[in-house]
């Protein structure tokens, strides 16, 4: 019986693969098999008992149920289960498993290889959005589109310069990912409470060895647990990207919108079904979907922080809840971003209605370059301010043009021409740096 949506709904495979029961055990055996190499090098265990255990540290060896059904008819204990179930195919080598370490040990280490997977693909995942963000940006470098600031018409940009400032989001979201795997990709082996006693005079060696092995940092100082902190970081970041995600995706709804539709979520006229009964629906699905998984993975943040606060060196009140919060956060982070990659990469853009709403107003967008204009005129700022505010309310109450209130103003018309004013006032020439930032992020990121 199927209860997670993750299990027949949402997330890649690539990702829950990784997160798997079957990979957790896997790294398990990792570690136990790192463990013992450890031990070998620097002559605590023989190195044939060091070999058997690698040899057999495997899932095409141990099988994860197996495991699992150990633990629940025996152990009542999770690493236990595991070790006396590896050690049934190791013989002599099996009194050397396990040597010195401590549950979490074995447990956090696994994870910080779980995690050092997952980060791989978040980041790939990331670089493709933003390759998809600039070349979309690239494509709509000329389409001039009016900018809204509470919702309301401002002055004109273009769609290049709204798409760049998107891939430089997620070029920033990838800087934190390089500084935050550093402090992620950790584990620990230093025995209960963190002293290393049980390990003997060469804990430290054995510690630096294990971690060398797995390709992991390791921490200077800890308990008997990897600092949650690091886990928090973590899912503050996913958290972070989830919300940049959600934005993104919001704008393309509200440009779906009938009355603007300047963008919208490609939908497949032969065989999509936009709703059930309304036949003529096309709804941004896709765009929803990941607003609504953002949310729910935003949600995992606050479980996260409160795993931090553990009594002592360790209790295990963090350890059902990170089962839930690490793999359903990365699972969902990873199928959003897809989903966002896709959602951009196939985004239809229409630049007639762009236009079209650009002259909705009736030329009271331009307002501020008709302003800027008069101050280049010798004009001071703030009179040039209450002249044009003043013309926009009257061709606003008047539901006049602009530009015909200006022409009628004298205090105006002495400083333009009418070819002049209609050059100020054409949203194309207002665009600004637009197009310079737009190939600045093209030359930056494609």
């Amino acid at each position: 019986m199927l209860v997670c949506p993750l299990d027949y709904r949402y997330g890649t495979e690539e990702m829950k693969s990784v997160l798997s029961k079957e990979n957790k055990t896997q790294k398990l055996l990792e570690v136990e098999a790192a463990l013992a190499r450890a031990h070998a090098r620097l002559g605590n265990i023989p190195q044939r008992s060091a070999d058997i255990i690698s040899e057999n540290a495997n899932t095409d060896v141990v099988d994860w149920e197996e495991v699992e059904r150990v633990e629940r008819e025996e152990t009542k204990h999770d690493i236990m289960a595991l070790v006396r179930v590896l050690g049934r195919y190791c013989s002599d080598a099996e009194k050397y498993i396990h040597l010195g370490a401590t549950s979490n040990d074995i447990i956090d280490t696994a994870s910080a290889l779980q995690l050092k997977e997952a980060l791989e693909i978040i980041e790939k995942k990331l670089e493709r959005l933003r390759t998809t963000l600039t070349f979309r940006a690239k494509e709509h470098r000329d389409t001039v589109m009016i900018g809204r600031t509470h919702a309301q018409h401002a002055v004109p940009m273009t769609f290049g310069l709204k798409l760049a400032v998107y891939a430089h989001e997620v070029d920033r979201h990838l800087e934190r990912l390089q500084q935050t795997k550093k402090r992620v990709n950790v584990g620990k082996m230093s025995g209960a409470v963190g002293t290393g006693a049980a390990l003997g005079d060469k804990a430290e060696e054995i510690e630096s060895l294990v971690m060398e092995d797995l390709g992991l940092g390791k921490e200077e100082a800890t308990g008997q647990v990897v600092g949650r902190d690091r886990y928090a970081e973590l899912i503050t970041l996913a958290a972070n990207i989830s919300a940049s995600l959600q934005k993104f995706s919001t704008e393309v709804r509200n440009l779906q919108r009938p009355e603007i539709m300047e963008a919208a979520e490609a939908f497949d006229t032969k065989k999509q079904v936009g709703s059930s009964t309304m036949a003529h629906k096309k709804n941004p699905i896709i765009a929803e979907n990941i607003c609504g998984l953002s949310r729910t993975l935003r949600g995992f943040v606050y479980p996260t922080y409160e795993n931090m606060v553990l009594w002592h060196e360790r209790d295990l009140t963090n350890s059902s809840s990170e089962r839930i919060t690490l793999s359903h956060s990365l699972v969902l982070l990873d199928d959003v971003l897809k989903k966002t990659d896709k959602l951009f990469k196939n985004l239809e853009v229409f630049p007639d209605n762009m236009l079209k709403n650009l002259e909705m107003s009736g030329g009271l967008v331009m307002a501020e370059a008709v302003m800027i204009n008069l101050t280049e005129e010798g004009v001071s700022r703030q009179d040039a301010h209450e002249l044009i505010r003043k013309a926009s309310m009257k061709a606003r109450a008047e539901e006049v043009p602009l530009k015909s209130v200006l022409f009628e103003m004298e205090e105006i018309m002495e400083h333009f021409s009418e070819e002049e004013l209609n050059e100020i006032m054409k949203p194309e020439n207002y665009t600004g740096r637009s197009k310079e930032i737009v190939d600045r992020t093209v030359d930056a990121f494609l």
